[in-house]
């Protein structure tokens, strides 16, 4: 999952929410470093990244775009799976989209001392251009496809990924749907962490 699940999942506590933050900036033991709800953070982190990376049904979101995208696809469907939850944010949490990204950029600029350096160097960016926001949209997602194929080792298939989401959007949708509700009831029931969500997804999950 990306930056906008992996905040959703971490529920209102504010440590909880750091530590899932940069749990990619912090590699192996050094997480020790940090105070324990902090590490709670980032090792919640890590066990989202672990299910999600297993679940079949992301393996075959991957599967579609993994010919040209190979090895980075996961990251394709990380995007693409906060696109959607972006685009449903009404039907999934009952704290407004607008409410829940200004509370998160507080947080991240009210703690940036403690952030490690590559959250550092991401986060002025991260705040200035809302990156929480930004997949809301197809288009958005487009956009943020092609700067990371300019900024990151991303390979450069933008508009291959583009014709694939075109081709198999009701099947990509479906599939989100299907694994969101599963990734919901193994935070909230493994770590007991309690999630804002929304009658009408109670509903679609049941």
């Amino acid at each position: 999952m990306n930056f906008l699940a992996h905040t959703f999942l971490s529920g209102d506590n504010v440590n909880i929410i750091i530590g899932n933050f940069i749990g990619d900036f912090v590699k192996g033991r050094t997480y020790m470093d940090y105070p324990e709800e902090i590490r709670y953070g980032i090792l919640l982190h890590r066990y989202i990244d672990s299910f999600t990376d297993n679940h079949p049904v992301v393996q075959k979101s991957k599967s579609r775009f993994a010919p040209y995208y190979h090895k980075y696809a996961g990251v394709i469907v990380d995007i693409l799976y906060d696109h959607f939850l972006s685009a449903n944010w009404d039907i999934i949490s009952v704290i407004p989209l607008p409410e829940m990204t200004k509370q998160t950029y507080d947080i991240l600029h009210e703690n940036y001392d403690i952030l490690p350096p590559g959250a550092q160097r991401i986060v002025p960016s991260f705040i200035f251009h809302r990156w929480l926001e930004a997949y809301n949209t197809i288009e958005g997602f487009e956009l943020v496809l092609d700067r990371m194929s300019v900024r990151t080792s991303l390979p450069d298939k933008t508009k291959e990924a583009m014709q694939t989401l075109k081709d198999h959007h009701t099947d990509f949708y479906q599939e989100f749907f299907s694994f969101f509700p599963d990734i919901v009831t193994y935070i909230t029931g493994s770590f007991g962490i309690s999630l804002p969500l929304a009658p009408s997804f109670i509903t679609k999950a049941g």
